[in-house]
């Protein structure tokens, strides 16, 4: 076992800033993006359908859609600054921020963003350990019968995640897990593809389309209201991924532009992801109506062919391992940065060993890696067990995020890579959807923290 004191790579392996060279093309770009986009999310876009109906169902989606990529579009400009295509590279979001809105605001959008990426951990344990969970139930309900009790708990499986994403988190950065990106990418077209064929095969089988233009009835006009802020929050929750835009597009090479690559990789996923998002959510809705279950591959409905849910449900799994990481890694390499630049010549800091196991490749341990991130994916598991509340999670991290990360700062941050003056028309065309965006974010984030409070209480 061998110690390594530095830190530095040889020349061949840097790019022109001294930084690890860049390989990523367009298509690890879209891995990495639905990596992050169709997630967790997906499976809950039926039941918020539900909650908004015909009409304002599919329009909020596409609604979001436009928006995420007019995020993404903005973001992908301060890649680099001051200029877009010249200028000196911003690594992460809080590179960005930090170079143009200053200290105070680097801060806040820190704050906000490893939260984000903290709570988006707690969020994809919840949904593997109901997807493990479902498939237990699969097994029970076709061996005993769909009146048998087959009830399973929570805790057992959110443990086996955390202990997977403890050896997952020892890969060192972005740049060593385009492979697990590729993986978790095809798991999540494998399952939504499920979902879909088999609410088209319920409509189906039910002879005719379930629903209504309202959405589904409810005691009172006030738990419609709520219910319609969380179904927002769940889809604001399933599409942005402006918190890991720039560390995504770190990973590209120049040429051609990394902006260029980005915006055209966006443009393709979110394509791909709303005309995916549309067919679960729709046919989701039109196979179950009022009786639409909160995550539609482990609600009410779904028990054959039980081999199918199966395969689906360990897709989501093996999906969310690979996403739980893409959310984490930028976590991990801002916490390696940090205590690197404070501690430079500590040994538990900065030593790396070199470790061979039989049939692996040589692997470079630090000891700091394997504390931080063991005890942070600890910590979300522990969360997840305490808060296991799928849809209200889901819609409180998209409302909480939704606006600050993918709207407020890309806007400002556009307006000053751009020399854009106050109360031009493109100044106020761009406030003017900043407001919108954030008064659907606040309606989102009251509804999904009474629905946690709800649950918690209830």
């Amino acid at each position: 076992m061998a110690v390594h004191h530095s830190l530095a790579l040889t020349d061949a392996s840097c790019s022109d800033d001294d930084r690890d060279m860049r390989t990523g093309t367009i298509w690890t770009c879209i891995a990495h993006i639905i990596t992050a986009v169709i997630g967790s999310g997906v499976l809950s876009l039926a039941w918020s359908v539900a909650q908004l109906g015909w009409i304002g169902g599919p329009v909020s989606m596409l609604c979001f859609a436009i928006v995420t990529y007019v995020s993404a579009f903005l973001l992908s400009d301060c890649y680099r600054s001051p200029h877009p295509v010249t200028g000196a590279r911003n690594p992460s979001y809080m590179d960005a921020v930090r170079v143009n809105l200053g200290k105070k605001q680097t801060w806040l959008c820190g704050l906000l963003q490893y939260l984000s990426m903290y709570g988006t951990g707690i969020a994809y344990t919840i949904t593997t350990s109901t997807s493990m969970r479902a498939i237990k139930k699969s097994d029970c309900y076709h061996k005993e019968g769909h009146e048998a009790p087959c009830a399973y708990g929570d805790n057992f499986y959110m443990l086996m995640f955390g202990l997977v994403q403890i050896v997952f988190s020892q890969i060192p950065d972005f740049h060593n897990m385009a492979w697990l990106s590729i993986l978790a990418a095809i798991m999540s077209f494998s399952y939504s593809f499920i979902g879909f064929a088999l609410g088209i095969a319920k409509v189906i089988g039910n002879g005719r389309i379930k629903g209504g233009i309202g959405g589904i009835h409810v005691a009172t006009p006030a738990q419609k209201v709520w219910r319609v802020s969380q179904a927002l929050g769940d889809i604001a929750f399933a599409y942005p991924y402006s918190i890991i835009l720039l560390e995504i597009e770190d990973t590209l090479k120049s040429p051609p532009p990394e902006n260029k690559t980005m915006k055209k990789a966006s443009m393709i996923s979110i394509f791909i992801t709303t005309f995916f998002y549309l067919c679960c959510g729709c046919f989701g809705y039109a196979a179950f109506g009022d009786d639409t279950p909160g995550n539609l591959l482990t609600g009410f409905g779904f028990y054959e062919p039980y081999w199918l849910i199966d395969f689906a449900n360990a897709c989501i799994v093996l999906h969310l391992i690979g996403g739980y990481q893409v959310y984490s890694q930028p976590v991990f390499s801002f916490v390696d940065r940090w205590f690197s630049a404070k501690f430079p010549n500590n040994g538990f800091v900065n030593n790396f060993y070199r470790i061979k196991l039989p049939l692996l490749p040589p692997y470079r341990l630090n000891l700091l890696r394997l504390c931080f991130r063991t005890l942070y994916v600890a910590t979300t598991t522990g969360l997840a067990m305490f808060f296991p509340y799928f849809n209200q999670v889901l819609g409180l991290l998209g409302a909480f995020n939704f606006w600050p990360l993918a709207i407020y700062f890309p806007v400002e941050m556009y307006f000053i890579q751009r020399k854009i003056e106050p109360w031009t028309k493109g100044w106020i065309v761009l406030q003017s959807f900043s407001a919108v965006c954030l008064l659907v974010s606040i309606f989102a984030l009251v509804g999904s923290v009474e629905g946690v409070l709800a649950e918690k209480l209830s």
